[in-house]
């Protein structure tokens, strides 16, 4: 459904997207991440038309993104950019009718579609309110309602969340999680990963430009594993510090307190630590297996430490 070849965009000597190559499939969650200044927004916006690419190619069902096909592209898309914009003067309704009738949407079609999309948006009983009196997260939800009037194949998303309050996240977050099971292809950024983990079914991380991975949660967090890190609380710790700093496959040991924190390479586990210590007399009290969670490969895939 999505689809970028050799994708880049450069200003001057600043590349702020380099040879980005990504497929996202008809129907995907797609959660793209990245700290800002990444080239998120720059991607979103070659996609949904409003910048053209230094070199690369760019398609969305099959028709590619440019001058050339720009009106068939932008009849099956819908951009939700990350910030709303200013509307003085006008009520929601007002707003949703404006774009309705850009849209060429007329008549009874056009009162029954606002009516559909308020509905799905939650925002029914705003639809008299000014468009400016509304918090960040109706804003949003609104700004969701108008791209979803002429029922878009695609979503793209630049950070939807942004500037949100807990419940306005977790109420964007359910509204999105509904579009998907629509059958709605969506592109989302992020640059908090946490925040799309349970959403998407797939996730892009990219760093300065370039794609650093491609894949499920699960894949992400594989990749990160560069072998296992245990806890462990044992009696006489600094004597089992120094043997576990003898044992084959111990990378590191440290010491917080009375825990031993023991890094091993990928051919050796916490089974091994426990027969180790076990074996040369230790009184064992407690072993854990760290877990790589979310952040931790995010941050280990964006600062190089997995190649």
């Amino acid at each position: 459904m999505i689809q970028t070849i050799n994708l880049t965009k450069r200003y001057g000597e600043l590349i702020a997207l380099s040879n980005l190559n990504l497929e996202i499939e008809q129907g995907d969650a797609f959660g793209f991440i990245g700290p800002n200044g990444a080239g998120k927004t720059t991607t979103i916006k070659i996609l949904s038309t409003l910048l053209k690419p230094t070199w690369g190619e760019a398609r969305i069902d099959g028709l590619t993104v440019g001058p050339v096909n720009a009106r068939q592209v932008r009849a099956i898309i819908g951009y939700v950019p990350d910030f709303f914009g200013s509307y003085e003067d006008m009520v929601v309704k007002e707003y949703l009718e404006f774009f309705a009738a850009s849209y060429n949407i007329r008549g009874e079609q056009r009162k029954a579609v606002i009516d559909d999309v308020l509905a799905l948006t939650d925002l029914t009983h705003k639809a008299d309110a000014d468009v400016n009196s509304l918090s960040r997260g109706m804003q949003q939800r609104l700004s969701v309602a108008r791209v979803l009037l002429h029922d878009p194949k695609v979503l793209l998303m630049d950070e939807p969340a942004s500037g949100l309050d807990p419940r306005a996240r977790i109420e964007m977050r359910e509204l999105l999680k509904e579009l998907h099971r629509m059958g709605k292809t969506i592109l989302i950024s992020s640059h908090i990963l946490l925040e799309l983990a349970d959403l998407c079914n797939k996730v892009g991380i990219i760093e300065q430009g370039e794609l650093k991975f491609v894949g499920t949660t699960d894949e992400m967090l594989a990749r990160a594993r560069t072998g296992n890190v245990v806890h462990v609380t044992v009696d006489r710790t600094d004597a089992a510090a120094d043997t576990l700093r003898q044992m084959q496959g111990v990378v590191e040991v440290e010491r917080g307190g009375a825990v031993l924190k023991v890094a091993l390479d990928e051919n050796h586990t916490a089974a091994d630590v426990a027969q180790r210590l076990v074996h040369d007399g230790f009184r064992l009290m407690r072993l854990e297996e760290e877990q790589v969670n979310l952040e931790t490969a995010f941050m280990r895939l964006t600062k190089g430490l997995v190649q």
